[in-house]
């Protein structure tokens, strides 16, 4: 199984002191967090895509890109690319460029995203939300397929017979479905024998089983071999030497972050009792020291057998220091115990 993090850059006011760091400065401690991750062992890193002030990237691929020039081993991933609002010829070619720069690490995690500030900014009507999504994901694929394109669609303006650079090292570059949970998703991506991935950020993770079955049933009766049908599982975590130091030094920024997020989409606000019950090992929340974390991967890879698990670190700003040290433990500490358990 791999291992890896995602993050979404968020560099909102640290809980603690009320201040900020610049973009700059936030970008260039992302780009530590990589260089670690990879020195240290890790199998995946993933970026994800926003539009918003609380998140400092808007394009993964450009920072994917950076860090394909400063990274040996590690895969790079956008988690996710908001597909509907997006050009699919210029996610393949910014990903190709990524996957050549880094010699075949690059991947696509293609999604509809969980904000939508990227459709009235790029003038994509909401109304347009799953079709915008389906029509861009069977162009991005056929663009997988072959250098020279001649399609035709609903939101975007037909292609006739053009040729699509640069190509990737990987053929195929490699596309993954995020998923937030609904049937109709999964089905999609096991009828198409895509890689999914489920995001797990709370309540109980074993309600999540059945639409796992789902995705892996779709892609059965479709004729896709088990080998296409992999399922990453990601969630929220942060890890510390003791489980105490975790749930306090997370606990702070992720009442500002899911509070503020709460407060927007009409979520009651979170509670240092719920947030507890979260951390429990039936919970979503992967936060605590090391052994604990292990035992919680392993249990969900007993419910899903899944081929990758994800960590988004952290939810929230979190100092640099201790972001750097969460993921040491991760790859130093519960990476190997996970693989030695799994037999890798």
């Amino acid at each position: 199984m791999e291992l890896g993090i995602y993050t979404f850059a968020e560099n909102s006011r640290d809980p603690a002191t009320g201040t900020s760091i610049s973009a700059a400065q936030r970008l260039h401690n992302l780009m530590e967090e990589i260089e670690l991750a990879d020195q240290a062992g890790l199998d995946v890193f993933g970026i994800g895509e926003h539009h918003r002030p609380d998140f400092v990237v808007s394009t993964p691929a450009v920072i994917l890109a950076a860090a394909a020039v400063r990274t040996k081993r590690i895969r790079l991933t956008s988690a996710v690319t908001v597909l509907s609002s997006d050009d699919p010829v210029r996610v393949f070619q910014e990903f190709a460029t990524v996957d050549l720069l880094s010699g075949g690490r690059a991947e696509i995690m293609a999604g509809r995203g969980s904000f939508i500030e990227s459709y009235p900014l790029f003038g994509y009507d909401l109304n347009d939300y799953d079709a915008l999504f389906a029509e861009k994901l069977g162009l991005l694929l056929e663009l997988r397929k072959s250098t020279h394109i001649t399609w035709r669609g609903r939101h975007r303006a037909p292609i006739a017979n053009r040729g699509v650079y640069p190509r990737p090292v990987q053929d195929p570059l490699p596309v993954w479905i995020a998923v937030g949970g609904t049937p109709e998703s999964v089905v999609r991506a096991g009828t198409l024998g895509l890689p999914l991935a489920v995001a797990i950020i709370g309540g109980a993770p074993e309600r999540f089983t059945d639409l796992v079955d789902l995705y892996r049933e779709a892609g059965r009766e479709a004729g896709h071999p088990a080998s296409a049908l992999k399922v990453s599982i990601n969630s929220h975590g942060f890890l510390a030497a003791t489980s105490r130091e975790a749930a306090d030094d997370a606990w702070p920024p992720y009442l500002d972050a899911m509070g503020r997020i709460g407060r927007e989409r009409g979520w009651p606000p979170p509670t240092r009792q719920r947030y507890e019950a979260e951390r429990s090992p039936r919970g979503a929340l992967l936060v605590g020291d090391p052994q604990e974390v292990i035992d919680k991967i392993l249990f969900e890879h007993e419910l899903f057998r899944m081929d990758r698990f994800l960590m988004q670190f952290s939810v929230g700003s979190m100092p640099h220091a201790k972001m750097l040290k969460a993921i040491e433990l991760y790859a130093t500490v519960v990476a190997p115990a996970v693989r030695k358990a799994l037999g890798a």
